[in-house]
């Protein structure tokens, strides 16, 4: 008997870059994704922060499970550019990350670019319209 639909947590298993970004998501490997995303070693997560206007290390739970293999956290932070608070920059330079928060384009693209150099980096991307 068929158990009906079966709804999974929203993952890509890999790295791939951002193709593009805009109208409230992203496109990467040839997949749409609406919403805000987090790009890991570990693949490319639907990721919801409680209040994308004030980060907090909740919110980058799985990043920092995965501390180790990050150098580098890109963090779009919209059409704006708005500073991650104290107590987060604090918990990701305990973990040893440098993190920047830039506009989500400038994050798209960085994030691309490091990605191509096969460089240790993570993005987490707040979708824009």
């Amino acid at each position: 008997m068929a158990a009906g639909i079966v709804v999974r947590e929203a993952h890509f298993p890999g790295r791939a870059p951002v193709e593009a970004y805009g109208n409230g998501g992203f496109r990467f490997a040839d997949m749409s994704h609406r919403g805000s995303i987090l790009c890991l070693p570990s693949g490319v997560y639907a990721w919801e922060p409680a209040d994308p206007l004030d980060l907090k290390p909740a919110d980058f739970a799985r990043l920092l499970a995965e501390a180790e293999a990050v150098e580098i956290l890109l963090v779009g932070t919209g059409k704006d550019i708005r500073r991650l608070p104290a107590p987060l920059r604090d918990v990701l330079k305990d973990k040893h990350i440098s993190a920047d928060a830039m506009s989500t384009g400038a994050a798209v693209r960085t994030y691309n670019v490091l990605l191509a150099e096969d460089r240790a980096v993570a993005a987490a991307l707040i979708a824009v319209d």
